[in-house]
């Protein structure tokens, strides 16, 4: 993978709450060691965000798919210039 580090703040639409999709998304951006967080938003959206390098790319595609029961509709990204990321993956509420 690059060494070239990305941030995306990605809202996850669709049946993602109710299903583990943040306890999915931690273990899945940890085995990719990314950096970040994911909540459940008020509009039923996950939120996520990682400062990372190519592994982004990865975590996107397994963002659409999502853990069994989960269906999502769509993803809006929004690439960002600047971060500020814990030292791990965590499940924020």
């Amino acid at each position: 993978m690059s060494d070239r580090k990305r941030a995306v703040q990605a809202r996850v639409y669709g049946k993602v709450q109710g299903v583990g999709y943040r306890i999915w998304a931690r273990g899945e951006a940890t085995r990719l060691e990314l950096l970040g967080w994911v909540r459940n938003e008020r509009d039923g959206s996950v939120t996520w965000l990682t400062g990372a390098d190519a592994a982004v790319a990865t975590m996107i595609e397994r963002l659409r798919q999502g853990p069994p029961g989960a269906a999502v509709s769509r993803i809006d990204l929004d690439e960002l210039e600047t971060w500020t990321t814990p030292g791990d993956f965590r499940i924020m509420t």
